[in-house]
């Protein structure tokens, strides 16, 4: 069972509020948030509804906590800004670039978080927190921080001077496209080692390209 923080008051949640959390992540990321009512979630949880109220002001407080949740996993894929200076040092691009892969597919293949995304994605016309998670927090955050990364890698004289700015969209865009096509392959039960496979040869294709790469 996966184990869920309060990010209130940085407290494990008790195991009827875990429950219920974990109720609605499996309904949000089938029915949607609006199409899940705390009827349907207590009582697949074995408790009264006015209980509920013992746990979640709303359900939307509910969703905030599945959301906040999410934020602290995915915020494990990527080494801290402060630590790359020593990792660039330690680790060739490719190598950098294929272990945040395997970090990205540990997190998104964890207990509850592949359900997470695909809420994420129902929910963004709906919901402005959505929205924000996937706009600032999983696109603006990762071409920040890729910018970052490259950044390093120029300055160590690993790879040539170039945009880390551009370096980073070029790099990142494509792994956005091929993440969605992932999870989606997932939801209908497809085959994915093709598009793993494509994933990979990117962070090689692309590895050899920055290496080569300087501004003209």
């Amino acid at each position: 069972m996966t184990v869920y923080v309060d990010l209130s008051n940085k407290e494990i949640v008790n195991a009827t509020k875990n429950r219920l959390i974990d109720i609605a992540i499996d309904a949000f990321s089938l029915k949607g948030f609006s199409g899940v009512s705390i009827r349907e979630l207590t009582r697949e949880a074995g408790i009264k509804e006015s209980s509920f109220y013992n746990h979640f002001r709303s359900k939307e407080e509910l969703q905030e906590t599945i959301f906040a949740n999410f934020r602290v996993s995915a915020e494990k894929i990527k080494p801290q800004v402060e630590h790359l200076e020593y990792i660039v040092k330690a680790m060739p691009l490719e190598a950098f670039l294929r272990q945040v892969y395997l970090n990205f597919m540990d997190h998104v293949l964890s207990p509850k978080m592949e359900e997470i995304w695909r809420i994420l994605y129902l929910e963004q016309i709906r919901n402005k927190e959505a929205r924000e998670i996937y706009l600032n927090e999983l696109v603006g955050k990762s071409l920040w921080y890729m910018e970052a990364v490259f950044a390093k890698y120029i300055e160590s004289g690993k790879i040539p001077p170039s945009s880390p700015a551009m370096l980073a969209a070029e790099y990142q865009y494509p792994v956005f496209s091929m993440i969605s096509e992932f999870l989606l392959l997932r939801l209908d039960g497809k085959a994915t080692d093709d598009i793993r496979r494509r994933m990979e040869e990117h962070i090689a294709f692309f590895a050899r390209l920055a290496e080569n790469k300087e501004e003209s």
